[in-house]
């Protein structure tokens, strides 16, 4: 008589393969767990230590303190609740978190061997990588902040730089007085920058905001192979393929005609500063704006919440080459345009 096989216990057969499963399953996630544990503190407490060099560094020009050292899974890693007292001010800068930003934990790890082999990490690099930024904090009424504000005034050698109609409008900068006139006691800034590879071009995006008043967005595409040009240092000349930004209006239009109002403006002036500041950061660009440029910027003060530049040259510019042209030529150069939604 022929004997039945042996039967084999599987992992779910019965309650012992499902006990065995179970086990097998909290064993693998505690051992996972600890090995991500284990390697998280090793990188912040090696990220912590660099950040005491430069914070010693420092030490002559500021005094800085932080809380500690955060990372996520998604790649991000961050020193927090960071304080700088400059020296020889008394009030505080306060920034919420700043660090950079990777595709994953993964690439953390990589970038974080940067001190020790930095040929290996440059010839490993992610997808794409980044600094943010977030919750920089400027308080209207700080001493370094009124200190920096009139010493960039004296810097540029402005001659309207106390105009009721600059001021209110932000044509240098908001002063520690316009900003109290618009009803914010402090600026709260985060940027983020990121860099990119799209194929056979390079990708520069930029977001910046500040709290209850605009965010804005950039998005650049440069052309060639930006790590080598980005290797030559200050011989490097990245060429512009095309541009995008669009600007986002909170509330910081309507506040800025109400001070300028109060200030004894009428709705002619305050129009006419705005456009007089939009000719000026131009200028500083060495851009002088045309009709596609000036048409739309006046349809956005008029009361569009949006305002989207692009430049769409047909071929590529190389940035540090644009200053050479005449202020006039360049709208055409670029092919610059914008529209107000």
């Amino acid at each position: 008589r022929r004997k039945p096989p042996l039967r084999k216990i599987w992992p779910s057969d019965g309650w012992f393969g499902g006990w065995l499963v179970k086990n097998a399953i909290i064993f693998v996630i505690l051992v996972a767990a600890a090995a991500y544990g284990g390697t998280k503190w090793h990188m912040h407490n090696k990220v912590g230590n660099s950040v005491d060099i430069a914070i010693l560094m420092m030490s002559p020009f500021a005094e800085v303190t932080y809380e500690g050292v955060s990372s996520t899974l998604s790649g991000e890693l961050t020193v927090d609740g960071v304080r700088v007292r400059l020296d020889g001010f008394n009030d505080e800068l306060l920034i919420d978190r700043i660090g950079i930003d990777t595709p994953s934990f993964l690439s953390l790890l990589k970038l974080t061997d940067i001190t020790e082999n930095p040929l290996a990490a440059v010839g490993d690099m992610p997808r794409y990588f980044g600094f943010i930024a977030e919750g920089i904090h400027l308080p209207a009424n700080a001493d370094y902040y009124h200190e920096f504000y009139n010493l960039g005034l004296e810097e540029m050698g402005v001659e309207d730089g106390h105009d009721p109609g600059a001021e209110c409008v932000g044509k240098y900068g908001f002063s520690p007085r316009a900003l109290a006139g618009l009803g914010y006691s402090e600026q709260v800034v985060s940027a983020s920058l990121i860099f990119r590879q799209d194929g056979s071009r390079f990708v520069v995006d930029i977001d910046s905001s500040a709290d209850d008043m605009w965010d804005a967005g950039i998005e650049m595409t440069l052309a060639g192979d930006m790590i080598t040009e980005f290797s030559k240092g200050s011989r490097a000349r990245p060429r512009m393929a095309n541009l995008r930004v669009e600007y986002n209006d909170h509330s910081l239009r309507d506040r800025v005609r109400r001070y300028c109002s109060s200030l004894g403006l009428s709705d002619e002036e305050i129009f006419a500063a705005q456009m007089d500041a939009f000719h000026y950061m131009g200028e500083m660009n060495g851009i002088e704006f045309d009709e596609y440029m000036i048409e739309p910027f006046e349809d956005f003060l008029r009361g569009k919440s949006t305002l989207v530049i692009t430049a769409k040259p047909s071929e590529p510019v190389s940035l540090s080459q644009i200053k050479l042209y005449k202020p006039s030529d360049v709208p055409a150069l670029l092919d610059l345009t914008a529209q107000a939604m």
